[in-house]
């Protein structure tokens, strides 16, 4: 199942296709990212959205 998904059957979400395509261009691909305000670009109403459904992380405290 491809990065990102959670087993849900949905497509990876926004912050899973910005890690994927960094991870592609450290890898030396020649892509890059493309810069704020250009065409195709996440706004920042794409951002806005992202975070409502962004999945926390809960910080587990071990108790020993």
């Amino acid at each position: 199942m491809a990065r990102g998904t959670r087993g849900s059957g949905k497509r990876p979400g926004l912050y899973a296709n910005i890690q994927a395509k960094r991870e592609r261009i450290a890898r030396g691909s020649g892509e890059t990212m493309r810069s704020k305000g250009e065409s195709g670009a996440p706004t920042d109403a794409n951002f806005r959205r992202a975070a409502k459904t962004a999945k926390k992380n809960k910080l587990k405290i071990a108790t020993a």
